[in-house]
C-alpha cells in the first residue's frame, strides 16, 4: 500500500528524493480542494495556515506537518480528527541567529549607521557592548537554548528563565516567578516564548518599568508577549530600546508609532526565513515518512483535534 505525501512546493518534493519504496509525493499548494480523498501526510504552505487548514475538512489524513514552531490558535482552525505536528528542529538556529543579530545591531548602533550611510554621514558613537552584559533569556526551549549557545562566545552573562526553576545540563534555569527580581538587573532581555493567553503581555508596563534605563528588549517569539503601547511609551522616553522580529499587531501598519520610535529596530517576522529552513524541513518530513512507514508515533505532535 502506497504512503501518499503532499507538499506545497515542487522544490520540497525534490528535496525529499530519493523516496523510500512505497512512498508517493504530490504537490498540493492548498489553494484548491484536495486532489485525493486520502493523503497520509500533508505539509501545508508556510505562513498560510489560516487559508490552508480549513481544506482538510474534506480529507482523510494521518498527520499534518506544519512548517513553523509556533502553533497557538491551530486547534481552532483544524477540523476534527486531525493530528498536527509543529516544526521543532527546523527554525531554532536561524531564529537564534536573528536574535543575536538584532541584539548586536541595536547595541552597536548598526541601524543608525545604515541610515547615516545613505547621506554619507560619518558619525562615530561610543556604543554598548554585548560582552559583559547581563542577558535574561525569557524562554529556554529550542530557540532559547540556541540563543544561549550563540551568546556564550560573546562573553555575556546568560540568565535563562523558563516556566519553572530547574538545573539542566549544569545550568541553573530560573522560574518565571523570579522574573520581577531579575529584570532590574538585566541589561538585555531576549524573548523566545510561544504565544497564547498565558504569555500575553508577559512584558508589560510593570516589567518595562522594572528594567534599568537603557535596557534592550529583543523579541523573536510572538508579538503579544510585549504590551506594544507600553513599549512605545518607554522607548519614546528613551528609557528602553528594542529589537523586534515580531510585533503586535502584525503586520505592523504603516502609520503605527512603533516604526518611528527612537531606539527601536524592526524586522518583518523573518526569524526562520533563511536558507537553513528548506533542508531542515525536508529532513523533518523524511523522518516523519519513516515513522509512518514503521508504524511509529510521529515527532513533534502538539495538537490532536
Amino acid at each position: 500500500m502506497t504512503l501518499l505525501v503532499s507538499v506545497p512546493r515542487p522544490e520540497l518534493a525534490r528535496d525529499l528524493e530519493p523516496l523510500p519504496e512505497g512512498v508517493e509525493v504530490i504537490v498540493w499548494p492548498m489553494d484548491a480542494a484536495p486532489p485525493r480523498e486520502h493523503i497520509d501526510l500533508v505539509v501545508p504552505p508556510y505562513m498560510a495556515l489560516h487559508r490552508a487548514l480549513p481544506l482538510l475538512a474534506d480529507l482523510q489524513t494521518r498527520l499534518v506537518q506544519g512548517q513553523s514552531i509556533g502553533y497557538e490558535g491551530i486547534a481552532e482552525m483544524l477540523p476534527t480528527g486531525i493530528t498536527f505536528a509543529n516544526a521543532a528542529t527546523v527554525h531554532e538556529t536561524s531564529t537564534a541567529e536573528l536574535a543575536v543579530a538584532l541584539t548586536l545591531a541595536v547595541q552597536r548602533h548598526l541601524d543608525a549607521f545604515a541610515v547615516d550611510g545613505q547621506s554619507g554621514t560619518w558619525a562615530p558613537v561610543f556604543a554598548q557592548s554585548l560582552a559583559d552584559r547581563r542577558v535574561v533569556l525569557l524562554g529556554y526551549g529550542g530557540v532559547g537554548k540556541a540563543v544561549a549557545a550563540r551568546l556564550a562566545p560573546f562573553e555575556a552573562e546568560i540568565v535563562p528563565v523558563a516556566s519553572r526553576a530547574r538545573d539542566e545540563d549544569g545550568i541553573h534555569v530560573h522560574g518565571i516567578d523570579e522574573l520581577a527580581d531579575l529584570l532590574p538587573t538585566a541589561d538585555i532581555v531576549i524573548l523566545s516564548l510561544p504565544g497564547g493567553e498565558s504569555t500575553r503581555h508577559i512584558i508589560g508596563e510593570a516589567e518595562l518599568t522594572a528594567l534599568p534605563d537603557g535596557a534592550l528588549i529583543v523579541n523573536v517569539g510572538r508579538g503579544p508577549l510585549i504590551d506594544t503601547d507600553a513599549l512605545v511609551r518607554h522607548a519614546s522616553a528613551r528609557r528602553i530600546r528594542a529589537g523586534l522580529d515580531v510585533t503586535d499587531p502584525e503586520p505592523l501598519p504603516q502609520d503605527h508609532p512603533l516604526w518611528n520610535t527612537p531606539g527601536v529596530l524592526i524586522s518583518p517576522h523573518v526569524g526562520g526565513a533563511s536558507s537553513a529552513m528548506h533542508p531542515r524541513i525536508a529532513a523533518l518530513v523524511r523522518r516523519q515518512i519513516g515513522h509512518l512507514l514503521a508504524g511509529e508515533e510521529p515527532e513533534n505532535i502538539v495538537v490532536r483535534t
